[in-house]
């Protein structure tokens, strides 16, 4: 099962990484479509809504890449935030259907809660 784990870590950074991507290309479109036009107004208002919506894409992004790490290390609170993840991709038909899917059935495997339930140490 710690294949599958590492799987979905790299999943959720790979589509967080996409994300990020996106959210670049967005802002070079919108921010270059008004330096392209030269209109003083156009520019300040596509730089605005550029910026908007490059910034909301990288904040909805980074929480799958933070939990993608944190599973690919190990940590307790990414199997939690990857599966919350997991639960909100079901609706992004038909490629977030299927990494949510897997991911709910990878992370409530018996032997995935194991390996992620912290050791007593003595």
């Amino acid at each position: 099962m710690e294949k599958h784990v590492t799987v979905v870590g790299a999943l959720h950074i790979g589509f967080g990484a996409l994300g990020v991507l996106a959210a670049a290309i967005v802002f070079l479109a919108v921010v270059g479509g008004g330096l392209i036009s030269g209109d003083e107004e156009a520019i300040a208002i596509t730089t605005i809504v550029g910026t908007v919506i490059a910034s909301f894409l990288v904040l909805v992004s980074l929480p799958g890449i933070i939990g993608g790490f944190g599973l690919l290390k190990g940590k307790t609170w990414a199997r939690t935030l990857v599966l919350i993840l997991a639960v909100l991709h079901l609706v992004d038909m038909p490629i977030g259907t299927a990494v949510g899917v897997y991911t709910i059935w990878v992370l409530m495997q018996d032997e995935t809660t194991r390996f992620f339930t912290p050791q007593p140490s003595y």
